[in-house]
């Protein structure tokens, strides 16, 4: 599971940065224009014909995380949302998942 992968990552660096992706100058967190050429260079290799940003892979983390039936809780914690209509914004159900709910519910 990502978190358990995420945790271990953390756990084995050896600084104390909060940030998730770090690099070796000041400030040490990366920055969005870091992170698009990253992004960009590795859909590239992949050979992925699509725009890939990293504003849509926060809304694919949050989608998967609420797909896998994490509380709406833990994903405004684990986005760093203040109020939980911004994580919902983020996180929607899959179709398949919805036709599941919707079935059940209704």
């Amino acid at each position: 599971r990502c978190d358990i992968w995420l945790k271990r990552y953390m756990e084995s660096r050896n600084d104390h940065y909060s940030a998730i992706f770090v690099t070796a100058r000041q400030p040490h967190k990366m920055s969005v224009a870091q992170m698009r050429y990253i992004i960009k260079r590795i859909s590239n290799r992949a050979e992925i014909n699509k725009e890939i940003h990293p504003h849509q892979l926060r809304h694919s983390y949050a989608t998967h995380l609420m797909n896998n039936g994490a509380p709406i809780e833990v994903i405004q914690s684990l986005m760093g949302h203040e109020k939980s209509e911004t994580s919902k914004i983020y996180a929607q159900l899959s179709g398949r998942l919805r036709k599941e709910y919707y079935q059940k519910y209704f």
